[in-house]
């Protein structure tokens, strides 16, 4: 029997840059805050310009946790350190982990304190996955 554990079964077609760090901003002026996102609005438009950008959005630093069986436990956020909270997201449409990395690099908040977590989509969930193989697996006698 295969018991595949990865989500890898095609090569992922579409990557996820998480921006983390909510406060790269702090200590800039509102003249150095105008450039960098003029520079920020430009790296955005050269991803459109590539045909790679699926979509983003920013996010708001409130929000909850749900846990447990039957979510029972809801607690409010903050999640993390504000350098490691998830301020936003970006979708690309590239096939290459190299490639998102390389055009992640090139994000001008980097300088500033951000960091990009860079992570492919996966067509189906590791779990789904392996259900899909078992049900396609013969039964042992």
């Amino acid at each position: 029997m295969s018991s595949q554990s990865s989500n890898t079964q095609t090569t992922p077609t579409e990557h996820l840059l998480l921006i983390r760090g909510t406060h790269w901003d702090q200590g800039l002026s509102a003249d150095e805050m105008q450039l960098v996102m003029g520079k920020f609005n430009d790296w955005i438009n050269d991803l459109v310009q590539r045909g790679v950008h699926r979509g983003a959005q920013p996010l708001l630093d409130e929000g909850r946790v749900v846990a447990g069986a039957n979510g029972v436990s809801v607690t409010d956020g903050a999640f993390a350190e504000s350098k490691e909270t998830i301020g936003g997201y970006f979708l690309l449409g590239v096939s290459s982990m190299d490639e998102a990395v390389r055009l992640s690099q090139g994000c001008p908040i980097l300088a500033y304190g951000a960091q990009i977590e860079v992570r492919p989509i996966a067509p189906i969930c590791r779990m789904q996955a392996f259900v899909n193989a078992l049900e396609h697996e013969p039964a042992l006698a």
